[in-house]
């Protein structure tokens, strides 16, 4: 799927709706640009601090599930942190694109549930993830993660041009 960069002034039913927008965007293109490098370039780092294109796809994937589901609703997740082995991001040799592709639609769905569930002023569940702060409400939730989003896909662009295939437009 292509989604077209959310226009700013695209009238919106609501500000969720202009969030969501957003990060399906971002999602959609993360997904097209892993899709475009080769093979080998899926494992290889091509930067001083060592990540892969795979371990981003990882990363992001158990960050929607941190924010939206571990820490803005409070549940218990299994591994909040599976996406990092000895500081560092991890992806397991059996690990694939597809599967991770597969596993980050999974985590969009679950994402797109909690935001639709609840208003943006609606303030999250106590728990770990705030490591005893108060909670952010929603709204503060989504723009952190979509500020994560924009900043690791700037990083996957740079990946993509020294690897020589198209950053994103």
């Amino acid at each position: 799927m292509i989604i077209p960069f959310p226009d700013p002034t695209a009238p919106a039913e609501s500000r969720t709706e202009v969030f969501e927008r957003y990060l399906g965007f971002f999602r959609d293109r993360l997904a097209a640009q892993l899709r475009e490098l080769p093979a080998g370039e899926l494992r290889r780092s091509r930067l001083a601090s060592g990540w892969t294109p795979l371990e981003l796809l990882k990363h992001l994937t158990y960050v929607e599930m941190r924010w939206l589901e571990w820490g803005f609703e409070g549940r218990s997740v299994p591994d909040p942190w599976g996406d990092r082995r000895d500081d560092r991001w991890f992806v397991a040799p059996g690990e694939s694109l597809d599967g991770l592709l597969a596993a980050l639609d999974a985590q969009a769905r679950r994402s797109d549930a909690v935001i639709a569930a609840h208003g943006l002023d609606e303030v999250g569940q106590p728990g770990e993830r705030w490591d005893g702060a108060p909670p952010a409400t929603l709204e503060r939730v989504l723009f952190h993660l979509l500020q994560e989003y924009a900043r690791h896909l700037g990083h996957l662009d740079i990946v993509c041009e020294l690897a020589g295939t198209a950053a994103s437009e």
